[in-house]
């Protein structure tokens, strides 16, 4: 019992990130926003953020990449199910886009919030 449960779990864990990674291939936007993340890292590592703002700084990145995820997937099944050009089809994707924009300025944000003060105090004029 507890083997099938696990088997079952595993089985999910690996279409979830072969999911993730065959969309990392094929989006370009993806990989920018993965890369932005790792800059993101680099810079909290030197800036020394603390535990919260760590916090901070992972749900925001999380939120970016679940969205452009998921604008991902609902492009590729609004193609599948109509290949015309349709107003309805054009709204969906717009409104998926749009989740992916608001979660991507929401990170700057955060971002600003977080490494601003930092970096101001880091200033070398005056």
């Amino acid at each position: 019992m507890v083997a099938g449960m696990l088997a079952r779990w595993r089985e999910r864990f690996r279409c979830a990130g072969r999911g993730f990674l065959e969309t990392l291939g094929r989006e370009p936007c993806l990989r920018v926003h993965v890369v932005a993340g790792g800059l993101v890292v680099v810079a909290g590592v030197v800036l020394r953020v603390s535990a919260v703002e760590w916090a901070v700084l992972v749900l925001a990145m999380g939120l970016v990449v679940t969205a452009e995820v998921l604008n991902t997937a609902v492009e590729r099944l609004a193609d599948r199910v109509s290949g015309e050009r349709e107003e309805a089809i054009r709204v969906v994707k717009d409104a998926a886009a749009g989740a992916v924009l608001v979660a991507a300025v929401a990170a700057v944000g955060v971002g600003l919030g977080v490494f601003g003060p930092k970096l101001w105090a880091l200033r070398w004029w005056g």
